[in-house]
């Protein structure tokens, strides 16, 4: 056998060798079956402690816990295996591409989980298998040296292969840490009792804000950028702000000051110009409004700080609806105004108190003019509706109990008649 390898041109495992991979390749089963078994029992119970603390409860987020559960403990018993004993080089390259297939499965399932695209994924996962693969073969440094020297010289600094793809892989783990943190703090945030819908959404952009700063400088530390290089950079970002970026950082400020005075919150209904709705969102750049035939205005943060706001439930979120309502003058006023009254109260959405009123408010050239006056405490359901129920159902009890209503009138009198007679 070993005479066909060398004429083949490689060198068949010894016995010991050959041993040696066999413990590997039944550690690696071993490995992964403890790892099937603890993803069965810790991944329904960190699901169930997840859907507890972030409110997500499905069938997919308990397979996917499993999962992860799953690979993350094989890749390490499997890294364990191959730092207690120097393997030869067949069992390493067993062990190593185990840790490696373990490790790019781990990353994968939780950047998909953390609804990243999924070229994300295959790149920080191709990254690790490689790196932890090559470094179980102890390869891991010739390839950086390689990839170093491809590259060139910019003034002092050394821009190579290896480099770039050191940029990449770290700005990509970065943002996959900051989304996890962001989607943990805003679960934090949202189970706080202590603080209302607005301040809530508050503390969460601003807690964006800063993970974001935080982000960035330690993306610049792990990249080896010295910050003294941001000098003239931070004048000339200054001067871009001043400028071009001058709207947009408007609308942030101005977002911001909305949540801390709290003037215009998620839920509010609003009237900006000719825009009426119910807020849904306070965004980075506009407050989304969503009016009743389903359009959503976007509204710069700015108009609201600026242009006069009509919030209907600013304090209070109960709304009087006005509905003018007229009678003949030969109709039983007394009557007319009790079917007023108990036509306001049809709708389920009045309130019964403050309760509905009729006024008379004029009379009229050709009737008693009156107006119906009911509350209502969900703005955002609508007032046209209302409206509108309670004029079908005045309609027929006015027929009902013989209420007139009147039709204009007009007298026409006749100057002069240049036609033929009409006595003949």
């Amino acid at each position: 056998m070993n005479e066909l390898a060398a004429q083949l041109g490689f060198d068949f495992p010894s016995y010991p060798a050959l041993v040696s991979a066999g413990a590997a390749l039944a550690i690696v089963f071993a490995a992964w079956l403890l790892a099937i078994l603890a993803g069965r029992t810790i991944g329904p119970a960190l699901s169930r402690l997840w859907s507890r603390y972030t409110d997500e409860r499905s069938e997919s987020m308990t397979l996917r816990m499993c999962r992860l559960v799953r690979f993350a403990a094989a890749a390490l018993m499997l890294a364990v295996a191959l730092r207690a004993e120097h393997w030869p080089p067949l069992s390493a390259f067993i062990l190593g591409f185990s840790v490696a297939a373990s490790s790019a499965l781990l990353v994968v399932e939780a950047v998909r989980g953390l609804d990243m695209p999924r070229w994300m994924a295959v790149i920080l996962a191709g990254a690790a298998f490689l790196t932890l693969l090559a470094d179980a073969l102890e390869r891991l440094r010739p390839v950086t040296n390689v990839l170093d020297r491809v590259g060139f010289d910019a003034g002092k600094t050394h821009i190579s292969l290896l480099s770039a793809i050191q940029v990449g892989i770290i700005i990509l783990a970065i943002y996959a840490v900051v989304k996890l943190i962001t989607r943990l703090l805003n679960a934090s945030i949202k189970q706080s009792r202590s603080l209302d819908p607005a301040q809530q959404l508050l503390a969460q952009k601003l807690g964006s804000v800063v993970l974001l700063v935080v982000a960035f400088f330690a993306s610049i530390d792990l990249i080896g950028i010295d910050l003294t290089a941001f000098t003239v950079f931070s004048g000339a970002f200054g001067l871009a702000v001043g400028f071009g970026l001058q709207k947009t950082f408007g609308n942030l400020i101005a977002g911001i000051i909305l949540l801390m005075d709290r003037s215009v919150k998620p839920g509010d209904v609003i009237v900006v110009g000719e825009s009426f709705g119910y807020v849904t969102k306070i965004g980075v750049r506009a407050v989304s409004i969503v009016t009743r035939d389903g359009k959503e205005h976007l509204i710069p943060n700015e108009n609201l700080m600026t242009q006069e706001v009509e919030n209907w439930s600013y304090s209070n979120p109960n709304v009087r609806i006005h509905i003018p309502v007229s009678i003949a003058y030969d109709s039983d006023v007394e009557l007319a105004q009790k079917l007023m009254i108990e036509a306001a109260l049809t709708p389920s959405r009045v309130l019964k108190s403050p309760k509905p009123v009729v006024w008379l408010l004029n009379l009229g050239e050709n009737a008693l003019e009156h107006e119906i006056r009911v509350w209502i405490k969900d703005p955002e359901g609508g007032i046209g509706n209302v409206r509108s129920e309670i004029l079908s159902r005045l309609w027929v009890l006015f027929k009902e109990n013989g209420i007139g209503v009147p039709s204009p009138q007009r007298d026409v009198r006749i100057k002069e008649w240049t036609g033929p007679d009409l006595k003949s």
